[in-house]
């Protein structure tokens, strides 16, 4: 029939597993690094290394990753990305690795274990940033926001796949709303070819104060 794979499956029942493997891939890009491009334990410690103190690496961390996006280039030459261009381009795909191991450097900096699959789940959740994941709560969609998800004492694996399908879903919603605002930007001269970088960089830096607000320091979680 139309519409379904040689299991007999729908596009629609297909539609979580593709999210979830699109979004376990990337995570994997970002958390462990691809090629010549190194993972998120490897970035933070270099920022720290460079840096006085955590929350000056951190800082530096979101200015960098910013100036990543903003670059694009850079974003799609991550190795392995090609792979996920049936799901999403690989602009979008790369630029979700720069935002997720951004995520996950700040998470490691204040003393989380970003290999914990609870902590996984909140990291990809984190792309959706404070007014997306407000939605989603207020939807009764999710229960919490990232930091009682990185917290939880048993791992969710519902609430992890209805996290991939939405983040998925935002990230494929980006791929329409940056060709809409690039056509628009096209008509003026001298600009058209800046939109897309821009919304990156502003997309990427606002998930990276929403990162710095929710991973707070693991010592202040015991303390508090």
């Amino acid at each position: 029939m139309a519409g379904e794979d040689n299991d007999g499956k729908t596009l629609v029942q297909r539609a979580p597993e593709v999210a979830g493997n699109v979004l376990r891939q990337l995570l994997e890009t970002a958390i462990n690094g691809a090629g010549i491009v190194p993972g998120a334990k490897a970035t933070a410690a270099g920022h720290l290394v460079r840096r006085n103190g955590v929350e000056d690496a951190i800082d530096s961390l979101i200015r960098s990753h910013v100036a990543l996006a903003a670059g694009q280039g850079v974003a799609t030459n991550i190795g392995g990305l090609a792979t996920l261009a049936v799901a999403l381009p690989a602009n979008i795909a790369g630029v979700a690795v720069l935002q997720i191991r951004l995520v996950a450097s700040i998470a490691h900096l204040r003393g989380y274990d970003i290999d914990s699959r609870c902590v996984r789940t909140a990291l990809v959740l984190s792309l959706l940033g404070n007014e997306g994941t407000r939605r989603l709560m207020e939807a009764d969609v999710v229960p919490a926001p990232p930091l009682t998800v990185a917290t939880a004492p048993v791992f969710d694996a519902s609430l992890d796949k209805v996290i991939a399908e939405r983040v998925f879903a935002e990230l494929a919603s980006r791929i329409g709303g940056r060709h809409a605002a690039v056509l628009v930007a096209r008509r003026i001269p001298l600009i058209g070819g800046g939109v897309g970088g821009a919304l990156d960089a502003l997309s990427t830096l606002s998930v990276g104060n929403y990162a710095r607000e929710q991973f707070v320091t693991r010592r202040r979680l015991t303390q508090s």
